[in-house]
């Protein structure tokens, strides 16, 4: 069919990473969701090094990696920081970063306790925009994706997270656990706003300052290490 394939199948040692690439895997989702100070208040189940450790094996494995992190669960600024500082510092910058604003699900700690981390769920276009256009800065050559939470948010809105960075979205009206604007809805809104997707195995557009020479894109030496 000549589509792009990505899982989303949680914790992965190198055996299995291996055996989804020669399966045909395009690229591997799993995210940090925050900061590595702020993890351990959200997560109990695994470890932020568990994390790191599963993208490792993926990127090894030669699968491209889609990473990224929510907005709203408690966390302050600079946990929103030291998210992107650690995407942006890993050996490759991951090729995708989900940035998602929080569903909180009925049933889970979040969705049943909104406020016992703090300003659970309370994520503005603003915020969102903010983290787009910094994750734009330090990854100029990833796709920024827009991604859950999008129904809370207006066309206009949606548009200036547009602006400010973020060049993908999660097309279809379900994701994992939440609900996500219909296949028409979003079609429509791409056709109001003039953009065109981008074809299957293609990655994005070089800048301009890149072409000139203006920019110059590093890299952390695959062979120093990386920690939280």
């Amino acid at each position: 069919m000549g589509l792009e394939v990505c899982c989303t199948l949680g914790m992965l040692n190198a055996e299995q990473a291996k055996q989804l690439k020669e399966a045909g895997l395009t690229a591997y989702n799993h995210n940090l969701d925050t900061s590595p100070e702020h993890y351990p208040k959200v997560i109990t189940t695994r470890s932020y090094e568990d994390r790191l450790q599963t993208i490792a094996n993926v990127r090894d494995a030669g699968i491209s990696v889609c990473c990224g992190g929510i907005l709203g669960l408690g966390e302050k600024e600079t946990d929103r920081v030291g998210l992107l500082h650690v995407l942006a510092t890993l050996p490759d910058h991951p090729e995708s970063v989900p940035i998602n604003a929080l569903v909180a699900v009925e049933g889970t700690p979040l969705g049943d306790n909104p406020n016992e981390e703090g300003d659970i769920g309370n994520v503005s276009a603003f915020d969102m925009a903010r983290m787009i256009a910094t994750a734009r800065i330090v990854m100029p050559r990833t796709m920024v994706r827009l991604s859950a939470g999008r129904l809370s948010f207006s066309d206009a809105e949606q548009y200036m997270m547009f602006s400010a960075g973020a060049n993908s979205i999660f097309n279809g009206d379900k994701l994992l656990t939440t609900d996500n604007p219909e296949f028409d809805e979003d079609t429509r809104l791409f056709e109001k706003l003039g953009f065109v997707g981008k074809p299957a195995h293609a990655g994005p557009m070089v800048a301009p300052a890149e072409t000139l020479g203006e920019v110059v894109i590093t890299k952390v030496s695959r062979s120093e290490k990386q920690y939280a």
